[in-house]
């Protein structure tokens, strides 16, 4: 982390974000092994690493991949402690914080948003979110945060929290299952 820290154009496009108390919340919110503010400094610093070289040899801005790769999972509460009461898979968390992360970074954030900025943010979860990033800056967001997101696979038993399931349901899943495929089997006869 104090590479990303040292790194002078990293941290002067980042600092107005990286010091708002908001942001600094997400340090007590857990995210895979870490927590969201940790997870999302490196998505960006990876990003601005890969947009840094290849803006070398194409028109890229780095500043829109370090705002996008800081906001992409900014959402207000921490997601690990919510109950979910939805039996749609597609209201989980991984498929609906990307809005929200956008919706509340025009919220705190309006001087920062652009719209590769509000791409970025909404389009970070492809291919669960079945649009893809509209432009480069996004796309080197998107990799970044997969890249990052591996880390998750050192701690297969997080496997389930990383998407999106209760630890105390998984259990019940293929039990409800189970129960509900009995009983259609057993109207059948």
């Amino acid at each position: 982390m104090n590479q990303i820290y040292q790194d002078k154009r990293f941290y002067q496009i980042a600092e107005g974000i990286l010091r708002n108390h908001e942001f600094q919340r997400r340090r007590t919110f857990l995210h895979h092994q870490d927590s969201v503010y940790d997870h999302s400094l490196r998505v960006a610093y990876v990003a601005y690493r890969m947009a840094s070289f290849l803006e070398k040899h194409i028109s890229i801005s780095v500043e829109d991949v370090v705002i996008g790769g800081l906001l992409h999972d900014f959402y207000l509460e921490p997601w690990r402690d919510q109950k979910y009461k939805t039996k749609n898979i597609f209201k989980l968390h991984g498929f609906t914080h990307a809005k929200i992360a956008c919706l509340n970074s025009y919220q705190i954030f309006p001087q920062y948003m652009n719209k590769k900025v509000d791409n970025i943010i909404r389009r970070h979860m492809f291919p669960l979110n079945i649009i893809p990033p509209r432009y480069l800056e996004g796309w080197l967001v998107t990799i970044a945060d997969k890249l990052v997101s591996l880390e998750v696979f050192r701690h297969p038993t997080e496997l389930p929290r990383y998407i999106g399931l209760q630890p105390d349901k998984i259990v019940a899943y293929p039990r409800k299952a189970f129960i509900r495929a009995k009983k259609f089997v057993s109207t059948m006869y």
